[in-house]
C-alpha cells in the first residue's frame, strides 16, 4: 500500500518594500524540515528590487496591480495557492526550522483547531538599534505567555487548513492594520486557535521609537469597535494587567502636577500609581532583567512607561470617536473591497 503523501503546504508572503528582509524570509523557508511547500509572494507594488529577490530564491510571484494593504495581499496569495495547508508569513520574518512541520502536524491531528498561531524569538532578525532590542523582547514575552487557546490571531504568522479559510471568508482588506482580531472572532465561531510557541521565527522589528508609538496608537484606537461591541474578544489571558497597566501609567503622568498644586503629601498619588503600572508587568521586568541585564532593563522600564501612557490615550480617543463617529464604530462592519492582481 503507497503512504499518503504529506499535505501540499502554500506559505503565502505578502510584501511592501521589504527586499531588507525578503532573502533572508525565503532563505528560512528553503531550509525547512517540512517536505512540501510552495511559496507565494504578494508583492503590493514594492519600488525596491523585492520581486527580483524573490524569483530568485524560486518563488511564484504575484504582483498586485495597486498598492491593497497586508489583508488584502494575503486573500490574494490564497486565490494562486494549491495546498491544503495554508501559512501566512510577513516578509520581515524568518522561521525556525521546523516550524512548517510543527504547524501542519497540529492542524492535521485536530480538526477543532482552525488556526494555529506563532510566537517571535526575543532576538530581533537584524538588530539595529535599543528601540528594536525593546521592542524584541517586549513582543516575545506578551505573545510568548499567551500560549494556548487565544481568541485573536498574530497575523505576521499563523497557519490554517485551506477548507477552513473558505468556510470563515477572507480577512477583511478594508482593515488594513486591524484585521488580526476581527478575524480571529469570525474564526472562533467555529474553531478553535491556539499559540504554540513552537510556532517561531526572528523579526525585523521597528527601530524608531516614534514609529513604535504610533504603532501603538493607531491599534489600540482602532481596536475600541471591537471591545465595545464584542465583549468576549480578548488578545490572551494577560491582557487585562496590561490594560490596567496603561491606565495606570496615564493617570501616573496626569497627577505628577498635585504635589505642586495641593502639596506634598499628594506626591504619594503619582507614585502609587507608577508602582502599579510597573507592578502590572513585573513579570516581563523579571524577564528582561534575567536576559538582558539590569542596565538595559531601565531603559526597556522607561521605554515600555511611554507605551503604556501612549496606549491609554488611544483607548480614550478611540472611545471618543466611538461616541462622536458612527461610521467609526461600524469600522468592523465594512465591506471587503475586491483586489485584481497581475501574474
Amino acid at each position: 500500500m503507497t503512504p499518503q503523501a504529506p499535505p501540499l503546504v502554500s506559505v503565502i508572503v505578502p510584501n511592501y518594500n521589504y527586499a531588507r528582509t525578503l532573502g533572508l524570509c525565503l532563505s528560512a523557508l528553503e531550509r525547512q524540515t517540512y517536505p512540501r511547500i510552495e511559496v507565494i509572494v504578494v508583492d503590493d507594488r514594492s519600488t525596491d528590487d523585492s520581486v527580483q529577490i524573490a524569483r530568485r530564491h524560486g518563488a511564484r510571484v504575484v504582483v498586485t496591480d495597486t498598492n491593497i494593504g497586508a489583508p488584502a495581499a494575503r486573500n490574494l496569495g490564497v486565490e494562486h495557492a494549491r495546498g491544503e495547508v495554508l501559512f501566512f508569513l510577513d516578509s520581515d520574518l524568518a522561521l525556525a526550522e521546523d516550524v512548517v512541520e510543527h504547524a501542519v502536524d497540529l492542524l492535521t491531528a485536530d480538526p477543532t483547531l482552525g488556526v494555529v498561531c506563532g510566537t517571535y524569538d526575543p532576538e530581533p532578525l537584524i538588530p539595529d538599534s535599543l528601540v528594536e532590542r525593546y521592542r524584541s523582547l517586549q513582543l516575545h514575552y506578551w505573545i510568548s505567555g499567551d500560549e494556548g487557546e487565544i481568541t485573536t490571531i498574530y497575523s505576521a504568522l499563523f497557519a490554517m487548513r485551506a477548507e477552513v479559510f473558505r468556510e470563515v471568508g477572507p480577512l477583511n482588506p478594508a482593515l488594513r492594520h486591524s484585521e488580526n482580531a476581527e478575524y480571529g472572532h469570525r474564526v472562533t465561531q467555529r474553531y478553535r486557535i491556539v499559540l504554540d510557541n513552537r510556532i517561531r521565527g526572528r523579526h525585523d522589528h521597528d527601530d524608531r521609537l516614534k514609529v513604535v508609538l504610533s504603532k501603538f496608537f493607531h491599534r489600540a484606537r482602532l481596536h475600541i469597535p471591537l471591545y465595545l461591541r464584542r465583549p468576549d474578544f480578548n488578545g490572551g489571558p494577560t491582557n487585562s494587567s496590561r490594560g490596567w497597566g496603561s491606565l495606570a501609567a496615564l493617570f501616573a503622568v496626569l497627577t505628577a502636577p498635585l504635589p505642586v498644586v495641593l502639596g506634598p503629601v499628594w506626591l504619594a498619588a503619582p507614585l502609587v500609581l507608577l508602582a502599579g503600572s510597573v507592578a502590572a508587568d513585573l513579570g516581563m521586568y523579571r524577564f528582561v532583567w534575567s536576559y538582558a541585564g539590569p542596565r538595559f532593563t531601565l531603559y526597556f522600564t522607561a521605554v515600555h512607561f511611554l507605551v503604556n501612557v501612549t496606549v491609554a490615550v488611544a483607548v480614550f480617543a478611540g472611545a471618543a470617536q466611538c461616541l462622536l463617529s458612527s461610521r467609526f464604530r461600524r469600522t468592523y462592519d465594512l465591506p471587503a473591497p475586491s483586489a485584481s492582481a497581475g501574474v
